[in-house]
């Protein structure tokens, strides 16, 4: 498909589109994931072969709509990191994520901005005292077939 006819569909597609809820950004495959996943806590173990040990690696927990709200690493010390993520009610998108450190404080924010077809537009850094300090901008460039 040359690039007239991508810009063609994306434009017929956009004018032909109501707004954007959460559900229709999704395809089947990703409703069924997300369904299967309500109010789910998914915790990953390591053991060591030799002794035996065991200790919690990983843990990602669901929300009751089956969204990743919080994921924590951890190490033989405890854990390592944590974020925790937000979502937009209307699209069903990602917000804003805070990263935790091993001492359960604030390291960064990243705040979200995405574009009417579901694309990432920008991703807004901010210091933990709340100091944005760099803004990353989202290009999506078609190439030439």
């Amino acid at each position: 498909m040359n690039r007239y006819y991508k810009v063609l569909f994306c434009f017929l597609l956009s004018a032909l589109c109501l707004p954007l809820t959460a559900q229709s950004l999704l395809t089947p495959e990703q409703l069924a994931k997300r369904e299967k996943r309500k109010n789910l806590t998914v915790k990953e173990w390591n053991t060591d072969t030799k002794t035996k040990t065991r200790w919690l690696d990983h843990v990602k927990v669901y929300d009751d709509q089956g969204r990743c709200i919080e994921e924590i690493e951890y190490a033989s010390y405890g854990q390592r990191s944590r974020v925790t993520s937000t979502y937009d009610d209307e699209t069903g998108k990602v917000v804003e994520e805070v990263e935790y450190n091993d001492r359960n404080r604030v390291v960064r924010i990243r705040k979200y901005e995405w574009n009417e077809d579901g694309t990432k537009a920008k991703q807004y850094n901010y210091l933990p005292n709340g100091k944005l300090y760099s803004v990353k901008v989202f290009e999506y460039v078609f190439s030439e077939d």
